[in-house]
This record gives structure tokens, sequence and C-alpha cells, in this order.
């Protein structure tokens, strides 16, 4: 399971932690979810962040993996429910696409981009904690978008009469 911590000021983010937990295969599954919800907690008393974003599930082949992987995912934001943070999910793709421009990005090419993006040097051991660092600077470009959030809004005439301060 990787996992990333960023600060964010505006338009500048700044990585805190980045990392994977790797999960012995001699411990039963129950004991590694136990240790997942353990180390998102321990993170989150560690570095009090205000929001947590996590990569939605995506569709496999392998029923038994796409299952283990569901229930790591619940236990992490249950973790993180529990500490009554606001929880995002986002795609594989949607994090490619925000970090690269292009939603069928490789692995090596998203790490290329963080790496020139963050000015980071050292090679991570696993993807899995770049693609955690993946996700944390999509949400960072969600919400720090100038482009204003068009959901909730029911056609142009709705968004003109909300903001008609944007009216030029």
């Amino acid at each position: 399971m990787g996992y990333s911590v960023i600060e964010c000021s505006q338009k500048k983010i700044r990585l805190c932690e980045m990392h994977a937990l790797r999960l012995s295969s001699n411990k039963n599954n129950y004991e590694r979810l136990h240790l997942i919800y353990e180390k998102v907690r321990e993170l989150i008393a560690l570095y009090k962040p205000h929001e947590f974003a996590i990569e939605a599930p995506f569709f496999g082949k392998n029923v038994q993996s796409m299952l283990k992987l569901g229930r790591a995912q619940g236990v992490a934001i249950a973790a993180a429910m529990h500490s009554n943070l606001p929880i995002t999910e986002y795609s594989p793709r949607k994090v490619k696409q925000a970090v690269t421009g292009n939603g069928n990005a490789s692995k090596e090419q998203v790490w290329k981009m963080l790496q020139q993006m963050l000015s980071i040097e050292e090679l991570p051991q696993y993807f899995d904690a770049t693609d955690a660092l993946a996700v944390a600077v999509c949400h960072f470009y969600q919400y720090s978008s100038p482009i204003p959030q068009v959901a909730g809004f029911k056609g142009w005439k709705d968004f003109i009469k909300k903001n008609p301060d944007r009216i030029k």
C-alpha cells in the first residue's frame, strides 16, 4: 500500500512523506488489514491532514485480487472517517490525466512528471508510493483549479444567475 502526504500553500506543493507499507505474506489477511488501519491512523495523528484522497477501485480480471484491494481501501477509508476527514476518491485514469495530461500514461511517465513538478531526486522503491503521491497531487489540482466546478448547476443560465460577477 502506497501512501503520501503533501503540504499545500496556494499554488505550491511540498512533499512531506512518500512510502509504501509492505505487508508480509506470512501474515493473514486480517492482520494485514489491521496494519493498514494502524498506518493510516498513525499518519493522520502525525501530520493532522485536512483531507484524505484515495484511488478508487478499478476493474480487474482477478476477482480475488479485487476483493482484497477493496477491503484494503475500505480499511484505509474507515481510518480516515474515524478522524472525520473528508474523503475523495479518484479513478486511476483521472489521476494520470491530472498529473501528465494523459489518462493512459504509464507509471513511469507519472513518476517522471512528479519528479519534475516537485523536484524529487531520489527514486522510490515502489510505484505504490508514487501512485499515492499522484493521487495527492490530483486532489490538490482538483481543488486549486481556477476553473469553477460546474457541478450543481442546471446549465449556463443557472451558472450565470448564481455568478453575476463573472459576466463581462
